[in-house]
């Protein structure tokens, strides 16, 4: 085996091995509080799903990527391939989608407290478990149009084993699987990106307003205090921004190597490492706050 398919190999195992540990970590902590007090915060139920849909990337992506690195393609066939890109795709599109009901929910809470947002926030609160199976729903159904599609073209020996990190991905899509994967995949993550941002700017907008007025009240300590709202505000906004930022990066290297005829053996194991950050260190984001403590010793 060569020394740097060795070491990299070694990180993704490390990676993986963290990323679980830390997501399953914070589940069973969400899972007990459930099962004791028989209720969660709508925070924490999208966290649920969040952190669900992280350990499916990991499990799915680090498994093909360290068999790739110590060389073990013969140890997965088509089918494997097939049921380990979907299960990829899967947590992909609800890690994004949940992000974005994370962000949008918060920016509603923390929102100025007239009636229309308080409505909109307890029609938020009960219906948000519907969204999430919803979405969930959709996207195993819509994943299961790119392993259909394959095997009733015949083209399911285009799943290769390539070298580089483009072991085991489809390759020679046509114009139709191009514009469906299009259609499906990215346009939505477009959409769900911007709304994030655009949550994200307003939760900003709306903590600086309050530390304004939280300014003009000294007259007391209790006054002076950061407010619940605006703690999980900080959170959730640093949970944001590892995602958003990690997320652009990936899609930056992405485009190069789309771009790109011959990419570099270090081009493609840094987009594979990067892809798989946000997985794994937003569990450690999470943890940051005292309310993940709290329910684990609870």
């Amino acid at each position: 085996m060569d020394h740097k398919d060795f070491t990299i190999g070694i990180v993704f195992l490390l990676q993986s091995t963290v990323g679980i540990v830390g997501n399953f970590s914070i589940l069973y902590c969400y899972l007990i509080h459930y099962y004791n007090e028989q209720a969660l915060k709508t925070t924490n139920l999208i966290l649920t799903h969040m952190l669900t849909a992280n350990s499916l990337i990991i499990l799915s992506k680090g498994l093909l990527y360290i068999m790739k690195a110590f060389g073990m393609e013969w140890f997965i066939n088509d089918f494997g391939c097939s049921f380990l890109l979907y299960i990829a795709r899967l947590g992909r599109g609800m890690s994004i989608v949940t992000i974005c009901f994370l962000s949008v929910f918060q920016a509603i809470t923390i929102s100025s407290g007239n009636s229309f947002w308080l409505v909109l926030k307890i029609k938020a609160s009960k219906h948000i478990g519907l969204f999430t199976s919803l979405c969930w729903i959709h996207y195993m159904s819509v994943n299961m149009v790119f392993p259909v599609y394959i095997y009733t073209k015949g083209n399911s020996n285009n799943l290769t084993h390539r070298s580089g990190m483009k072991y085991c991905s489809t390759s020679g899509h046509d114009e139709l699987a191009s514009s469906l994967y299009t259609t499906f995949f990215v346009l939505p993550e477009i959409l769900f990106s911007v709304i994030i941002v655009w949550s994200s700017t307003s939760m900003v907008v709306i903590l600086y307003r309050h530390k304004q007025r939280v300014q003009l009240i000294r007259s007391t300590s209790v006054s002076s205090r950061i407010s619940p709202e605006s703690k999980a505000t900080c959170r959730i906004m640093a949970l944001v921004s590892t995602f958003i930022g990690f997320y652009a990066l990936s899609s930056i290297l992405q485009g190069c190597i789309a771009l790109i005829y011959n990419p570099g053996w270090w081009l493609m194991n840094i987009n594979a490492i990067v892809s798989m950050c946000f997985p794994t260190l937003g569990s450690f984001v999470m943890s940051c706050d005292s309310t993940v403590p709290k329910l684990c010793f609870a």
